[in-house]
């Protein structure tokens, strides 16, 4: 596919498109890595040894530093981000996260890091979240609120700003319903807490000004753009 050719919102091409940016901290995915080291915080060290850490829409695996001690399962549509996944670690797995090509139960974590604003069915993510997550299992998300503002700020902001995100990265009509999200994700075990985040915004401005390579991300109350969820299946 020539490289100037306009692709669809939300298509998969994009991520082999812009192979080569996935490890560059100022690189068009430079924010995923912020939100990878926010994720990883929420993640507790493995309980046992052998624990099983199911990261679904991994790309090129950059939760990979932040959750050690895991068996570290990523699961993506991307055969160009499964290469460098596990170049870093990562058992790869190609998948789609409507149908995860794991057995019921195998998960000790479960990560769904900016996914969920990507798929066609919200309710069957989850639902393949809770029967890959084993009782008691954590589950550890991020993802885009379903708000005009988030589509201000995530689409027709971010998507201008370099290093931001990629333009085309997101369709505005998969953005999550969080009231439809914990519900499901009630109905199929898992209580989710949500909390908002946002990036620390002097930390913004050095990086643009080329003075920091990272920006760390403060929970906020307000979960109407960017925001976190974390529960246990009920065992």
């Amino acid at each position: 596919m020539p490289p100037t050719e306009q692709l669809p919102r939300n298509d998969i091409r994009l991520y082999d498109r812009l192979a080569d940016q996935w490890w560059r901290p100022r690189g068009v995915f430079a924010m995923l890595h912020w939100l990878a080291a926010a994720r990883g915080e929420l993640v507790p060290p493995p309980e046992r040894a052998g624990a099983v850490l199911v990261d679904l829409g991994c790309g090129a695996g950059l939760l990979a530093p932040h959750v050690r001690g895991y068996r570290h399962i990523g699961v993506d549509m991307s055969a160009s981000g499964l290469r460098q996944a596990r170049e870093h670690g990562v058992t790869a797995v190609r998948g789609d996260v409507l149908r995860v090509p794991l057995r019921d139960g195998c998960a000790d974590v479960v990560v769904a890091g900016e996914i969920l604003e990507h798929v066609t069915d919200l309710d069957a993510a989850v639902r393949e979240i809770g029967r890959v997550l084993a009782p008691d299992g954590l589950l550890v998300l991020d993802t885009l609120a379903a708000t005009r503002r988030c589509r201000f700020v995530a689409i027709g902001v971010a998507e201008r700003v370099p290093g931001m995100a990629p333009r085309g990265v997101h369709d505005p009509r998969l953005l999550v319903d969080r009231a439809a999200l914990v519900k499901v994700a009630a109905e199929v075990g898992i209580p989710l807490r949500l909390r908002g985040i946002r990036p620390v915004l002097s930390d913004v401005a050095g990086w643009l000004l080329g003075r920091r390579d990272s920006v760390r991300l403060r929970p906020v109350r307000d979960t109407g753009v960017l925001f976190q969820g974390v529960g246990r299946k009920v065992g």
